[in-house]
C-alpha cells in the first residue's frame, strides 16, 4: 500500500489526499510567502497526478509563472503551482502525524528582518531545484 496523506483549510470547506510520498518541508523566506502567510511559508510538495483536490479553490496568479490556492471561506493558503510535475502543498494544513521534516531555507536573502534562522540546515540566498524537487 502507497502512502497516502490528507489535508484541509481551516474550516475544512477544502479538503484533499496525497496517494503517494511527500517532499521533505522546505522553508521559504521570499516576500511572496512571507506576504502570504503573515511569516516565512513551509511547505512539502506532491507529484501533480498523485493529489486529489475536493472544494472551491480560489487560484491567484502570483507571478507570470505560478499561482497559489486558497480557500475561499476562511482564507487559509494551501498550494503553490507552479505548472511543473509537483505541486507545493503548505505543512500546516496537512492532517495528522506526517513523519515529514524540514529540510532547509531557500530565498533567505528575503527574509523579514525580525527574526533569525536558528538551525543548522541549509540555507540558500535564492531558490534551489534541488532542495524543492526531490
Amino acid at each position: 500500500m502507497s502512502e497516502r496523506h490528507h489535508g484541509s483549510c481551516l474550516c475544512g470547506a477544502v479538503k484533499y489526499q496525497v496517494n503517494g510520498p511527500l517532499r521533505p518541508v522546505v522553508a521559504c523566506h521570499c516576500k511572496q510567502c512571507r506576504k502570504t502567510s503573515g511569516h516565512y511559508g513551509a511547505a512539502t510538495s506532491a507529484a501533480r497526478d498523485d493529489l486529489r483536490i475536493a472544494g472551491d479553490v480560489k487560484w491567484y496568479s502570483s507571478s507570470d509563472t505560478a499561482r497559489r490556492g486558497f480557500c475561499r471561506d476562511c482564507g487559509s493558503a494551501m498550494f503553490w503551482d507552479g505548472g511543473g510535475d509537483r505541486v507545493s502543498i503548505w505543512a500546516g494544513t496537512l492532517d495528522g502525524t506526517t513523519g515529514l521534516r524540514l529540510r532547509g531555507h531557500i530565498f533567505v536573502a528575503d527574509k523579514g528582518d525580525y527574526y533569525d534562522i536558528c538551525d543548522d540546515l541549509p540555507t540558500y540566498p535564492q531558490g534551489d531545484d534541488e532542495m524543492t524537487t526531490k
